[in-house]
């Protein structure tokens, strides 16, 4: 596998990642306040990207567990 191949993989994997946590979210959230299931697995990126505030959201923080 090339660098570059690598590199998208680890991008497309990062994406993925950010997606999962972001429907988990949301998902929870709508349970909370009472949304029927399939309104709360809602997920609508813009030309598959995500927008950049949910990404700084949902992404990894830069804390570290010990």
């Amino acid at each position: 596998m090339s660098t570059q191949e690598k590199a998208r993989a680890l991008m497309m994997r990062h994406y993925q990642i950010i997606k999962n946590r972001q429907q988990s979210m949301l998902e929870r959230t709508g349970e909370e306040i009472g949304l029927p299931g399939e309104v709360s697995h809602y997920w609508n990126p813009t030309q598959g990207k995500i927008d950049p505030t949910a990404r700084m959201t949902y992404d990894r923080s830069n804390a570290a567990m010990s």
